[in-house]
């Protein structure tokens, strides 16, 4: 392992009935208006807003409700909080759903305090945070993305077709709830697509160097067998609350900062299907998973070494007889049998994407990562993406 410095200042309560135990005590902390943000009004269906809400009342809270949060957040709707939070002097953000709507209320509280602008000073570009953010705190409802432990948040600035992430230790939640049985009410598609987003941020972690025996890898390969197994009992009984409960851990720990510790990081994948987003608005998981196996298909033997652990560590596929190349390609075809067993997309067109989608536009605006096996250039993200298509 190499030197590092490690940081995840977000206090967790996970189980059922957290929010019922823990919420109302974690508000004293805070001042008077709470920011509740949420998404298309999902959480008014199944219950969440009602108690949420209650406790809110009980807390003395004054409560400004920010609702409408989409699932790519844009930075005009992130302004549009900021000018909300600003009017109304809100002394704490609560962002109650998946990851879109966290992502959207750290950008509203990053914003709030800084004078300029935030695309500019935040998001076209990695910053510096020379600023207090305002108390953000989550309740989960869907899981996949991580964003309850990290500062990462994903915006999309449709004005100049560009989405992207930052990750500012300053925009860590102060506090995560997570209650797995929130997360039962989540159409299957949706908890499939989450699951294999958490399943991509554990391989763009794991497929990059070092390639000697490290712990972080080890860490990538418990949770890649975790979320396979879990993602797989969910599907046939989407109410199995133990796949549930470990598939918002995995997640968790997906993007906590803990398995990227002495790694380089690839994101190429992830890369590529943000600005696919920005142009398209599909589902993100939807997308990771068209592009991931035609990604790996083409690095596998640049990183042979990583791809033949995959193939035996994660997906039991015996060593004998397969050279290191060989087993590599096994394990990107196991990865590729996984996504049409859950009856995932495989190609661009099941999202939307036409003949008149602007391809080579898109890869043209791709941010090329050079942390992984593939040192892409632009032309080869548009043969990916027609491959792809």
């Amino acid at each position: 392992m190499r030197d590092f410095v490690f940081e995840n200042s977000t206090k967790v309560f996970f189980g059922r009935g957290c929010v019922e135990r823990y919420l109302g005590a974690l508000l004293k902390e805070y001042g008077e208006t709470v920011l509740l943000v949420y998404g298309g009004g999902s959480i008014k269906i199944n219950g969440i807003y009602d108690q949420v809400m209650s406790i809110l009342a009980s807390a003395g809270k004054r409560v400004v409700e920010f609702s409408g949060v989409m699932p790519n957040p844009t930075y005009a709707k992130v302004l549009e909080g900021v000018d909300l939070a600003r009017r109304e002097r809100v002394s704490l953000v609560l962002a109650v759903g998946g990851g879109s709507v966290m992502d959207c209320g750290k950008a509203i509280a990053l914003a709030v305090p800084y004078d300029g602008d935030v695309w500019e000073g935040f998001w076209a570009k990695k910053g510096e945070v020379r600023h207090q953010p305002l108390p953000l705190g989550v309740i989960v409802t869907m899981c996949g993305t991580g964003s309850e432990c990290n500062g990462g948040a994903v915006v999309t600035n449709e004005a100049v077709k560009i989405k992207t992430d930052r990750d500012y230790p300053q925009c860590n939640p102060r506090f995560a709830l997570m209650d797995p049985a929130y997360t039962l009410s989540v159409p299957r598609n949706q908890m499939l697509y989450g699951g294999f987003d958490a399943l991509s941020h554990i391989m763009e972690t794991y497929f990059s160097g070092p390639d000697e025996e490290n712990v972080s890898d080890d860490i990538a390969e418990a949770l890649m067998r975790g979320v396979i197994r879990d993602l797989r009992a969910a599907a046939q009984d989407p109410s199995d609350y133990n796949a549930r409960s470990n598939l918002m851990w995995e997640s968790t720990m997906a993007e906590n900062r803990i398995i990227k510790l002495n790694k380089r990081t690839d994101f190429m994948a992830h890369m590529m299907e943000h600005q696919l987003g920005a142009y398209t608005d599909c589902s993100h998981g939807a997308g990771l998973a068209v592009i991931h196996p035609v990604y790996y298909r083409r690095i596998c033997q640049k990183g042979a070494v990583k791809f033949a652990r995959f193939a035996v560590r994660v997906w039991g596929i015996p060593q004998e007889g397969r050279g290191q190349e060989e087993l590599a390609l096994a394990g990107v075809e196991a990865l590729a049998s996984f996504i049409r067993e859950l009856g995932l997309p495989t190609t661009l067109r099941e999202l939307g994407v036409t003949e008149d989608t602007p391809l080579e536009e898109i890869a043209n605006s791709v941010p090329l990562t050079g942390g992984g096996y593939g040192n892409l250039t632009r032309e080869d993200v548009l043969e990916i993406f027609q491959v792809c298509y």
